[in-house]
């Protein structure tokens, strides 16, 4: 079986995948004080389950940094390690493309690999969107394409698992869409996707980043870790009916979450990572001012 979908072989890994651990696991303390250079603005960690189990439902961006700082900023704050779900394309990866995904604990989002980590507790990411919410065409930043994808909540709810949602704003934004859907460009492009990958959904938008180049646009991230929602079933509901109602607080929450982040971001003065701007920059409530504003 494919690595990617073998959940003994991500959980106890070949050695070579172990050292590619490591040095992944190296690297990651390591850029640590870049990563905080750039100042992202983080909150919400005090949500976070301190057992480690629970599952985050994420949005994906044209950026795709939410990948890497949803589990760096995890694995800080409760040192647990997030196993992170991939679109199954990814499973038919080879190589070292492989491994490396199989050392961050990658797994293609299948139902019993994902089953067994839940019997494991293990903390795990998901994105229901999967690949076909990265291109964003013009108008579409920041919004969810799950398109009717429930399977995250009806495994959640089959194993009492809290459910986390977690928002970011900012990796939409480092390039600009200029075509929109329905066009004739996204003909173009569909028909592309589907004589290169099989793919008719993965369209890609002209986009433009730093002026009329490719360079990407500098972006200050926000991300926010929301309260986690509960799974387990009423006695009243159906199963069907309580997964589609925790597919549908989830769906909310989180889209919630990213209106209240672009809230704050736009009264940031350090929005574009400008350095004149750092000592105004927006920093998320501590503690106190939470207390304060709950009470």
């Amino acid at each position: 079986m494919h690595v990617l979908l073998d959940t003994p072989a991500i959980l106890d890994p070949p050695p070579r995948v172990k050292a590619i651990r490591r040095a992944v696991d190296a690297v990651a303390d390591a850029v640590t004080p870049a990563v905080e250079a750039y100042r992202p603005y983080v909150e919400g960690l005090d949500n976070l389950p301190r057992d480690g189990r629970f599952l985050l439902v994420g949005n994906h961006t044209q950026s795709s940094v939410e990948a890497l700082l949803i589990p760096f900023h995890v694995r800080r704050a409760i040192g647990q390690r997030v196993r992170p779900l991939a679109d199954r394309q990814f499973g038919r990866m080879r190589g070292p493309a492989r491994d490396l995904l199989a050392a961050g604990g990658a797994l293609v989002g299948a139902p019993e690999p994902v089953r067994e980590l839940m019997r494991r507790n293990e903390t795990i990411l998901v994105f229901p969107g999967g690949g076909r919410e990265i291109p964003k065409f013009k108008g579409e930043e920041y919004t969810l394409r799950w398109q009717g994808r429930a399977g995250f909540a009806r495994l959640a709810v089959e194993h009492d698992y809290p459910i986390v949602p977690v928002g970011l704003v900012g990796g939409d934004d480092i390039y600009r869409s200029v075509s929109r859907r329905g066009g004739v460009w996204e003909r173009f492009s569909e028909a592309m996707s589907r004589r290169f990958s099989g793919q008719p959904d993965m369209a890609v938008p002209l986009q433009l980043g730093i002026g009329p180049t490719l360079i990407p646009r500098p972006q200050r991230m926000y991300l926010r870790f929301g309260a986690p929602i509960e799974t387990a079933k009423p006695a009243r509901f159906s199963t069907e009916k309580w997964v589609a109602t925790v597919r549908e607080r989830t769906q909310e929450s989180l889209e919630q979450i990213l209106a209240d982040l672009l809230d704050v971001r736009a009264r940031d003065p350090y929005r574009h990572l400008n350095p004149l701007a750092w000592r105004q920059a927006v920093s998320p409530p501590d503690a106190a001012e939470l207390q304060a504003a709950r009470t």
